[in-house]
This record gives structure tokens, C-alpha cells and sequence, in this order.
């Protein structure tokens, strides 16, 4: 049987350059996101542990953000063709085909984990594993982001995203499962909505307890 993260790598190996066309400047574009993840990485110098992962990096653009900013940072991503293309794009830095999981990534190893809008194609019942292995990689006080599509309701809502089916979040909802998870989600910032869909942009930002 298929699954979700084979549809997924299927539906992105698919549009490689295309997405990498649409999103490659898209923070120019994008002042709230720009900031949160230039604080993220601010916070990240400051535990000592520069090292960090970009989750879901796609074609590796916010991996070279990060290393922009002071980070010793490398990309992991589900799909071998934003893979190649990123080793592509940023031949000076890291990438790596990786489920999110199932990191290829000692324990308490960064100090950073940047989840930019790539945790939306997880069904929610999924999710909790998926952020546990994401602070087994966390330092102590090492950071998590995690960008996404907020909804007020109260329940997650599935939707058909132009790659792959996705979901929505509340904001408090997923504050919470950060919680249960080990984190302490400490700043988060929602903006204007991301789409005709009504959705807004939400990041948290979490620390590991």
C-alpha cells in the first residue's frame, strides 16, 4: 500500500524545478517569516551549538539562510530530486535524503531544528511521533521552528495543497503537542492569511525542556 510520505516524495519529485523557481526568493517577499527564522537562528548561536537541520528543506534555499546567519547548517529532505537539486543549487553545503521520522541524527546532537511549512503533509495522528523524533535530535535549550498553515477552528483541517494533500493547524492545538512532546513553545507569530483558502501563517517557536 502507498502511503502518505511516498505520495508525498512522488508529488515533489515532480515539480522540482518549478517549486525551486516559486519559492527559492519567496522570503524577499516575506518579512514575518524572514525574522522569525533570523531569530530562530539568533537563539540557536546564543545555546553555543550552532549546529542545526533544516527539516524538509526542499530545493535548499532556507539551509543556506541558516548558514548565512552563523549556522552550521545542513538540509534533509523525503524527495531525491529537491535533494539533487539543492546539492545543486548550494554545492558548499549538506543535504541528505531523509524521512522526518526517522532523522539520520545522533541524539541531542543540535541545536537547532528549522520544520519550515514541512510538517503539513503529516495526518495529525502521525504528528506527535514526528515532533518526538524531532527533539530526540535537540540538545537541551536547543530550538525548534515550525512554520505552517493556522486555522481557528478546533480541529486540524485537510485540505488539497498544490503538491500534496496538507493540513492546517490551530495554533493552540499544535502549541500543545509541542508540549507534550518535550518543548516549550515560548514565541509564535501568526500574519496575514497564506492563501485564498483563509489560512494564516503561523510559526512557533520551541525550546527543548
Amino acid at each position: 500500500m502507498v502511503n502518505h510520505q511516498d505520495e508525498t516524495r512522488t508529488a515533489y519529485d515532480g515539480v522540482v524545478e518549478l517549486y525551486a523557481s516559486l519559492f527559492a526568493n519567496r522570503l524577499e517577499t516575506q518579512p514575518f517569516s524572514r525574522a522569525m527564522i533570523g531569530t530562530f537562528a539568533e537563539l540557536v548561536r546564543a545555546t553555543g551549538n550552532p549546529r542545526a537541520a533544516d527539516v524538509g528543506c526542499g530545493p535548499g534555499h532556507l539551509t543556506a539562510m541558516l548558514h548565512e546567519l552563523g549556522l552550521d547548517a545542513f538540509g534533509l529532505d523525503l524527495a531525491p530530486g529537491m535533494v539533487d537539486h539543492a546539492r545543486q543549487a548550494h554545492p558548499a553545503l549538506r543535504f541528505q535524503e531523509a524521512r522526518m521520522e526517522s532523522l539520520p541524527i545522533e541524539d541531542a546532537a543540535l541545536g537547532g531544528v528549522l520544520a519550515h511549512y514541512s510538517m503539513i503533509h503529516t495526518p495529525p495522528g502521525e504528528l506527535p511521533e514526528l515532533l518526538t523524533e524531532q527533539v530526540r535530535v535537540l540538545a537541551p535549550d536547543g530550538l525548534l521552528l515550525v512554520s505552517f498553515f493556522g486555522t481557528d477552528g478546533q480541529e486540524p483541517v485537510r485540505f488539497d495543497h498544490k503538491v500534496a494533500p496538507a493540513y492546517s493547524w490551530p495554533v493552540d492545538l499544535l502549541a500543545e503537542l509541542l508540549g507534550d512532546a518535550g518543548l516549550n513553545p515560548f514565541a509564535r507569530l501568526l500574519h496575514d492569511p497564506a492563501s485564498d483558502r483563509g489560512f494564516l501563517d503561523a510559526h512557533l517557536l520551541a525550546r527543548r525542556s
